[in-house]
């Protein structure tokens, strides 16, 4: 096998785990039973050692297409050749709501199909346990295989006579126009046989609640602008990144995917960071879909029953709510094309990063009004969180992008900070609640001035990323979006200008994407090179909208780069973390970030446009 693009893959899952589908029918990443359980298939991560699930014509000369079933989050890869076309169809089980975890089988269905003419395929399954640490052993019975490793064990159901090949099942059959072949993996418990019985009739039926599941729940969108099927790809895309027994959303569902290929930039995002979740809770909020919402909220409130010993939250937890996230290295795998050390768990959870709470302020704020009422207990929480930021936000930090080169005065963390004093007071006074709010109102005054004190650079005419920094950084944007300054302010406008410009005259703009800040400028602590950060063009396009509303060039602007950034989607209209100079996808795969960030942009820039079509 070699590498395939990170923009070649489709998502599959069940909001309790996800795979990626690559164009030519292999799954090369699955992780099992969870997001954050160890990988089954990991080619991705290594393609000799990883693990695969591939199912393919054995014909040379078959283009390759990938498309989802309207309205859901059902994969079919078409192979397309001069003798056939034939189809996988491939889906995990959902039905009812998925938050029972203990019933829920995670099935994982692939159905093949022959639309025209005759074609002949391989079948080859290679599980690779435990991020290829694990032994496993093969059986194969006349309905399928059993892989059974030390701590888990997976059964593959099929009516395909299947050979066992070293610690893999592999199969080669033709089918004509019309045939279908079944193949379900799922776990299976030690000694209850490698087949699965699976009639045609169940999985038929499978099937069909699956996409009934996901269409009653795209139903619920409340958009109608535009921009209509993109965003909907973006809220089912998202709505696969929420762990559904506690409401948790992941950043991804991938680990170690390169932000610069062979470099060391390769971190964990199986995990739910308060920032990402809490903006994945925003965009949700914008399109109607409540319930998301309330179910992160239930999750929110039991991490504020676990505040660290100094009232403050981690910045990032476990799906299960879980606080040590130790990171490690996997030096047995190579990488994504070579791109070294593989890393799983995340350091980063031990960093001071003070702008979660501005985040988490906001999305509280947002959903007390577009939601429901929150509860005075939770109020109870959120106010120790809110005066830990009245003691601490003099603190330098790590900052938003986790920056691993030492902590500084970054201007978007007082930023947040100011939004979580303001909302803090929103709140408390649309509930009544009681609160020390002349503290509040001193705090949040107190970091305003000194944000237009220090943050703001007169050489560079300019908010910079730190306090006497002379660097952009494109988290500033976000000042008009938050309310902090109006978006025609002339301070602003300037430093929409500043960042405009092309990184060798000081900003972030490249072909219309946006680097979150420049790594010749500014050093994070890490080697090499990465890409325009996906989410930052998106901010862009709605500081420029905002801008807009009285400078109709500007909205020109917005609508053209936001137009431009949706050609930078795969061919699903998925996203990664950034995109590279010839508009690759870089990073883990796809990114909730960046699909929140689409949905605020085409909500907020429709809006703007207003009803002409």
């Amino acid at each position: 096998m070699a590498y395939q693009p990170i923009e070649n893959y489709g998502i599959i899952g069940d909001m309790h785990t996800a795979a990626l589908v690559g164009m030519d029918g292999s799954i090369d990443w699955f992780c099992y039973p969870h997001f954050d359980s160890p990988s089954v298939f990991a080619a991705i991560l290594d393609d000799k050692k990883g693990g695969y699930f591939k199912i393919a014509p054995t014909a040379a000369n078959v283009t390759h297409k990938q498309f989802y079933w309207p309205e859901t989050n059902v994969l079919v890869t078409r192979f397309l050749s001069a003798d056939g076309v034939g189809e996988i169809t491939d889906y995990m089980a959902v039905t009812g709501d998925g938050r029972d975890d203990r019933h829920h089988p995670h099935q994982l269905f692939r159905r093949l199909s022959v639309i025209r003419g005759e074609m002949a395929f391989r079948m080859e399954c290679y599980p690779a346990f435990n991020y290829a640490r694990a032994e496993h052993k093969v059986s194969i019975s006349s309905e399928g295989a059993c892989f059974n490793s030390p701590d888990l064990s997976l059964g593959l159901s099929t009516r395909i006579p299947l050979q066992q090949r070293e610690n893999g099942a592999v199969a080669e059959f033709t089918l004509g126009e019309g045939e279908t072949a079944l193949f379900q993996l799922q776990g299976i418990k030690v000694g209850e046989g490698c087949g699965l019985s699976l009639s045609a009739e169940e999985a038929t039926e499978d099937f069909k609640q699956t996409v009934a599941f996901w269409r009653r729940w795209l139903s619920k969108s409340t958009y109608e602008g535009r921009w209509r099927e993109i965003v909907q790809r973006s809220a089912l895309a998202l709505k696969l990144l929420t762990f559904e027994p506690s409401g948790a959303i992941v950043a991804a569902p991938t680990a170690s995917l390169p932000e610069g290929i062979g470099g060391e930039r390769n971190w964990d995002y199986r995990y739910t960071w308060i920032r990402d979740a809490a903006f994945t809770l925003y965009g949700l909020l914008r399109i109607g879909f409540t319930e998301e919402a309330a179910q992160f909220m239930k999750w929110l409130e039991a991490r504020s029953h676990e505040l660290n010993p100094d009232d403050s939250l981690q910045i990032m937890y476990g799906i299960d709510g879980r606080h040590n996230l130790t990171e490690e290295t996997l030096d047995h795998l190579e990488g994504y094309r070579g791109s070294s050390p593989v890393r799983i768990g995340n350091d980063a959870y031990n960093q001071l990063q003070l702008d979660i709470y501005g985040e988490l302020l906001d999305s509280v704020y947002l959903f007390n009004k577009y939601g429901s009422p929150i509860s005075y207990d939770l109020w109870s929480y959120l106010r120790k969180l809110i005066n830990y930021v009245c003691d601490n936000w003099q603190r330098p930090d790590e900052g938003i992008w986790e920056v691993r080169g030492g902590q500084q005065h970054f201007v978007y963390s007082k930023l947040m900070c100011w939004v979580a004093l303001d909302r803090g007071l929103r709140l408390a006074d649309k509930r009544s609640f009681p609160a020390e709010r002349d503290r509040w109102l001193k705090v949040r005054d107190q970091i305003y001035e000194e944000i237009m004190a220090k943050g703001w650079n007169s050489e560079r005419e300019a908010f910079v990323q730190s306090y006497g920094s002379h660097s952009l950084d494109a988290s500033n944007l976000m000042m008009p979006l938050v309310f902090f300054l109006s978006p025609t302010d002339p301070r602003m406008l300037n430093t929409l200008n500043a960042t405009l410009q092309p990184p060798e005259r000081g900003g972030l703009l490249s072909n219309s994407l946006v680097y979150r800040y420049n790594l010749e400028e500014s050093s994070d602590g890490l080697r090499g090179q990465e890409g325009t950060f996906n989410i930052c063009t998106f901010w862009l396009v709605e500081a420029l909208t905002r801008a807009g509303r009285v400078d109709p060039a500007r909205l020109d602007q917005a609508r053209l780069t936001f137009e431009q950034m949706l050609g930078h989607a795969n061919h699903l209209g998925l996203y990664s973390e950034q995109t590279g100079p010839r508009g690759e996808a870089l990073g883990n795969f796809p990114q909730a970030f960046t699909h929140l960030a689409l949905i605020s942009a085409a909500f907020n820039l429709d809006k703007s446009l207003g009803k002409k079509r």
